[in-house]
């Protein structure tokens, strides 16, 4: 039995989920978000609640019926508070800017890097945050990889990008040998 799987999801004030076939498709305040299910999984709604049941014993579905409940739960949270991920810029010289929607690099290279805007994707700068949000969690987390991905933090000195609040294990460099 998956103990994610076997727990319900509450549908919240304004959010409106719609179950045909394989596919589960949740609207509400901030937007709409579709997702297909495996024929192994069945979802049902009952009294503002969603359940997901599963059909099958093997390991397999027993991974997937999880993996549905919580992905659904995801969606519903995504539509009625949205996500986000903050990004922290350090090294001097490294900064970034929003140019219409797209948002603009400068850590390091001989060009700035550009990064386009993807649809349900909105990016803000303040200072040295970078602040990816949007309905979609996988998006979210995927545009803010790829921003990280530019410059990941060394270990020396520490510049780069990181996630806000993340460590970074730093190295000690080569230590200077006197003369004696």
């Amino acid at each position: 039995m998956s103990r994610i799987g076997k727990k319900p999801i509450l549908i919240p004030e304004g959010v409106e989920v719609k179950v045909s076939d394989n596919k589960v498709v949740v609207k509400g305040p901030k937007g709409e978000l579709e997702q297909e299910i495996r024929p192994e999984i069945r979802v049902n709604i009952k009294e503002a609640k969603i359940f997901v049941l599963s059909q099958g014993e093997s390991k397999k579905v027993k991974a997937l019926w999880g993996l549905t409940r919580a992905l659904l739960a995801n969606m519903v949270k995504g539509v009625t508070q949205g996500y986000e991920k903050k990004l922290e810029i350090q090294g001097v010289g490294y900064r970034a800017k929003l140019e219409g929607e797209d948002l603009i690099l400068q850590v390091g290279f001989s060009h700035p890097v550009q990064i386009k805007q993807e649809e349900g994707i909105k990016f803000s700068v303040e200072k040295n945050i970078i602040t990816v949000s949007g309905i979609d969690k996988a998006k979210v987390g995927e545009v803010a990889a790829k921003i990280r991905a530019v410059r990941p933090p060394e270990p020396y000195k520490g510049k780069g990008i990181r996630y806000v609040g993340e460590q970074v294990r730093r190295k000690v460099g080569k230590k200077v040998v006197t003369a004696e």
